[in-house]
């Protein structure tokens, strides 16, 4: 397989340089544009001269995967490496081969909560952190498990009254704590994993960061990213990177139902090499977070399958198929 990259001025200048050297057999995996013009990513299986005619079911779906990433806005480089990801396992199924991708370049690691986990959701202001911590609690109940949950997001109007309204409906024990000093007396001893919503930072700031880490050694908690979905590309690989200088591994992403293009989202993993955790696909506390796979990721992304090109997210959440 040959895997190159063409830039020119006009769009069409690119998909004649594709075409000058790859042949009319290549297949587009992402297309850029620049302020050098367009680039556009492109692939050709080397040294099978029957490859178009005897494969026209893998280029089919090749190309759905390709087009589906582009439509995501997912940057170029990336778009490419999980293009040529794909082309290696490609067959006439393009969420297979997607998802066969995503998990060759992206780690996958739900929440499940055992009786030591101590979690603190940190993410910039408005992410969905409240929210996220009121739905893994839920389930929690769900599944006749314990759990606490502590609100350090005292700085907030609102914000403690909202997460210990939430509590009371589910009948869980609910706590505030102001600062870290506060927060170390309020998770100490207890049963049952912890979780503890945080309040929303700058993390641009060191001295935000600083308070946000602060708060996890206090509790001796794992920070966990809570990024909205739809946002800028930039900025939130730019919060990523910041976000994992504070020990973030793993990576919730809400909002899916508000957004079109999941590009950002996997930007963000990326830049801050985190693991998918858990997608928000509904406002619904109790079935509105779900954990993520390669599978349920590929679905997606892909048109029909998820919610580009659609218009019910939860699709690829369905008991029955999602595994």
């Amino acid at each position: 397989m040959r895997l190159r990259s063409f830039t020119a001025p006009t769009m069409a200048d690119a998909m004649r340089l594709v075409r000058d050297e790859l042949g009319p057999e290549a297949v587009i995996l992402a297309t850029e544009e620049s302020d050098d013009g367009y680039s556009i990513s492109a692939a050709i299986e080397e040294g099978d001269a029957d490859f178009a005619a005897a494969s026209a079911d893998e280029r089919d779906a090749l190309e759905t995967i390709a087009a589906a990433l582009d439509g995501h806005g997912v940057p170029l480089a990336l778009a490419q490496a999980l293009g040529s990801a794909a082309l290696d396992s490609i067959g006439e199924d393009a969420v297979a081969a997607l998802a066969s991708a995503l998990a060759s370049r992206f780690d996958f690691a739900p929440i499940r909560l055992k009786t030591t986990d101590r979690m603190l959701l940190i993410g910039p202001p408005g992410a969905g952190k409240t929210v996220t911590a009121a739905k893994l609690a839920a389930r929690q109940v769900l599944m006749r498990r314990s759990v606490r949950v502590i609100s350090a997001d005292t700085a907030r109007a609102g914000g403690v009254e909202q997460l210990a309204a939430l509590m009371r409906v589910l009948d869980l024990p609910f706590a505030a704590a102001e600062g870290a000093a506060a927060l170390a007396r309020a998770s100490a001893g207890g049963n049952g994993p912890l979780i503890i919503d945080s309040p929303g930072f700058n993390p641009y700031r060191q001295a935000e960061r600083d308070d946000i880490r602060a708060l996890a050694e206090a509790a001796k908690a794992e920070p966990v990213l809570v990024l909205a979905a739809g946002m800028d590309l930039e900025e939130t690989t730019e919060t990523a990177a910041c976000c994992a200088e504070l020990g973030c591994r793993r990576l919730i992403a809400t909002r899916l139902d508000m957004s079109r293009r999941l590009g950002s989202v996997l930007a963000a993993a990326e830049a801050g090499h985190y693991a998918f955790a858990e997608v928000g696909i509904a406002p619904d506390i109790a079935d509105g977070l779900w954990p993520l796979t390669p599978l349920g990721l590929a679905r997606l992304l892909l048109p029909g399958d998820g919610m580009h090109r659609s218009t019910n997210v939860a699709a690829p959440f369905d008991r029955g198929a999602y595994p």
